[in-house]
């Protein structure tokens, strides 16, 4: 056996908000990540001493090593957060695992002067999002390609992006979706049928971050013109403009009901376990962790029909493309069909998407990169493919020039 295996390595990951998990896909991952890898090697995971008060602070979490930094995780913050975490993790860590690019920026200095070895998930396209201004699209833009490059292995957690990172880069990304087998099937009580009378009847139900690429003014718009079932929607409204014009807008309608962020698991699997349809409108990204939940659980997916949803659900949900697409969708869904979603749903992720097997692609990823120096290198014939014939086929995420 090589010499590298039969030790435990020290691995740090970099770039989440942090452990216990409150949520967030890659929070979650890290959680898991430690429970499945922590007996075989040595964690230390980088948190926000933003999100987590002096008194949730602890120096250890199930066997991995916590450090606090004092940044938040996302938005601008993320750039000082990555780096020093990326700096800190120099001085102990074999194998630093960073989760996003904001702090790609130094990983070409990190292969210049470090035996280090780096793994980098590059977060679905991050800067095709709208919630950035042009400045932040630029820098991620340009980090992104830092990312690939200067990474020993990069990991796409969708097939889409692994595509497009072929077709930018030339690199042979490796796929890692993420786990969904955490969540439960709740029954309804109760108690809970108190708190949440739609609990009673048929209701459909989305949790995401409220921002435009999640298209949540287009569905709320189209549940307004339906009276199919009522739409039950999970989120932060109060973090933006956007978020509070749709809550103040929409709270008041009786087909909708406009929850604020539930950070407790169990009563989260209660209200999504229990939907009748889970409608998912991320347009933007890869592998989204919020659908394969609603998948392992078994739910009818209605799915903005882009090409990461449909890889992810394996071209077998129901999908839509704008309002009046999502309204026809809704009135014509009956109980047959949307049991044999839920079905082929729930299949689809019992073989894909548990976290064992995510955490065993992992420790194949670490063990590969201790023993490699250059990355793999493909060559993607689509870059000689026009834009309006991908666009036509349906794989418009393939454009890999900048475009806001």
């Amino acid at each position: 056996m090589n010499k590298n295996l039969t030790q435990k390595k020290k691995i740090a990951i970099i770039g989440t908000v942090g452990v216990p998990a409150n949520y967030g896909g890659f929070e979650t991952l890290a959680e898991h990540l430690i429970e499945d890898l922590g007996q075989k090697h040595d964690i230390t995971v980088y948190c926000s001493g933003k999100k987590y008060s002096k008194s949730e602070r602890v120096s250890s979490y199930k066997g991995a090593r916590l450090k606090y930094l004092p940044f938040d995780a996302n938005g601008i913050q993320s750039i000082p957060y990555d780096t020093l975490s990326i700096i800190n993790a120099l001085f102990f860590a074999d194998v630093l695992l960073v989760l996003g690019v904001a702090g790609a920026w130094i990983l070409p200095f990190v292969r210049i002067f470090t035996n280090k070895k780096i793994i980098i998930s590059i977060d679905g396209i991050e800067w095709k999002r709208d919630k950035w201004n042009l400045l932040a699209k630029w820098y991620l833009f340009w980090a992104e390609g830092k990312a690939v490059k200067y990474s020993h292995i990069d990991i796409s957690d969708n097939e889409a992006i692994q595509d497009y990172t072929a077709a930018r880069y030339g690199s042979l990304s490796r796929i890692i979706e993420y786990g969904a087998d955490h969540t439960m099937k709740v029954a309804v009580t109760e108690e809970a049928t108190e708190q949440y009378p739609f609990l009673k009847e048929q209701y459909a139900f989305k949790v995401c971050r409220i921002e435009p690429e999640n298209m949540v003014h287009v569905i709320l718009e189209a549940f307004t013109k339906t009276s199919r079932m009522p739409l039950v929607i999970v989120g932060n409204w109060d973090k933006s403009d956007y978020g509070k014009s749709l809550k103040t807008k929409y709270s008041q309608h009786p087909n909708i009901h406009i929850l604020d962020p539930i950070y407790n698991q169990e009563k989260l699997d209660v209200l999504r376990g229990n939907a009748s349809l889970y409608v998912h409108g991320h347009s933007a990204g890869g592998t989204n962790p919020s659908l394969v939940e609603a998948m392992y659980l078994g739910l009818p997916i209605l799915a903005n029909g882009v090409s990461y949803n449909r890889v992810t659900t394996e071209n077998r949900a129901l999908y839509f493309s704008d309002q009046e697409s999502l309204i026809a969708e809704i009135n014509k869904i009956y109980t047959a069909k949307l049991k044999q979603v839920g079905e082929d749903m729930q299949a689809v992720a019992k073989r894909r998407y548990t976290w064992s097997h995510i955490a065993f692609k992992y420790e194949l990823l670490v063990e590969e990169a201790l023993n490699t120096s250059e990355k793999a290198d493909v060559e993607a014939e689509t870059k000689n493919i026009p834009y309006d014939q991908l666009l036509e086929l349906g794989h418009a995420h393939l454009k890999t020039n900048l475009n806001f």
